[in-house]
């Protein structure tokens, strides 16, 4: 009993790999089932016997994988208590790049992420609530500091807030999906590889925008508008 629960337990963790791998690079709708059994040694049946279809793996996937790629490139990479929330916003954007940019397993949950906001499928819902929302929150908790509003652990937000947060993602996200047209446009070349780089320009052009609301008296409850502290050099410097 106990090898066939094992043999079931590795054929299942294989149809994830496989998934994972074909979904990321592919997406949803292109990969098939047929093509994922062959490339994790399965028989044809055995997604419909372990996750019900294709719908029930995709979403093992992005379960599966979510949980790895959190261990793995968490929102805040560590960084301890006394963290400024400039400190914490390229940490929050670094991670984000990790994620949907950088090769292997688990990268491959910022991939589907990616995918699946851009294309959705019957997943987003669930991937709203269990992923992109926490991330969300979490993102709006740095903000909310930056603008040095009086209850910066508060989860209402502001407008302003909310569109920050879209401008901060969407900024990572374009790295992602234009990576083709955006190595057309630049004349020296383009590598998405170079998340340092990357990291470091979105956190300065972030900064820079909050700092030009916040100068405007422009965001939620904020109570305290005076400018960000300038920083020399990258925000937080140049962590890996």
């Amino acid at each position: 009993m106990e090898d066939i629960q094992k043999k079931n337990e590795d054929t299942k963790k294989r149809l994830i790999e496989a998934a994972g791998e074909l979904f990321a690079r592919r997406g949803f709708r292109s990969a098939t089932v047929r093509e994922i059994c062959s490339l994790a040694g399965a028989h044809v049946g055995a997604v419909n016997y372990h996750f019900r279809d294709k719908e029930g793996l995709y979403e093992a996937v992005l379960e599966h994988s979510h949980q790895l790629a959190m261990r793995r490139y968490p929102p805040d990479l560590g960084l301890g208590n006394g963290a400024t929330p400039e400190e914490k916003l390229r940490a929050y954007i670094h991670s984000f790049l990790l994620r949907i940019l950088a090769e292997g397993f688990p990268a491959w949950h910022g991939k589907l992420m990616a995918r699946e906001i851009s294309d959705p499928t019957g997943a987003l819902g669930q991937l709203v609530k269990s992923s992109i929302r926490p991330l969300h929150l979490y993102l709006a908790g740095i903000i909310r500091e930056l603008f040095q509003e009086a209850d910066s652990s508060n989860e209402e937000e502001s407008d302003v807030t909310f569109l920050c947060a879209m401008s901060i993602v969407g900024q990572c996200l374009h790295y992602f999906k234009g990576k083709q047209v955006i190595a057309a446009l630049s004349p020296n070349g383009f590598d998405p590889f170079r998340i340092e780089r990357l990291t470091d320009h979105i956190t300065r052009f972030s900064l820079g925008g909050i700092r030009a609301l916040r100068s405007a008296g422009t965001g939620g409850s904020a109570v305290n508008r005076r400018c960000l502290p300038e920083r020399e050099g990258p925000p937080g410097g140049s962590k890996k």
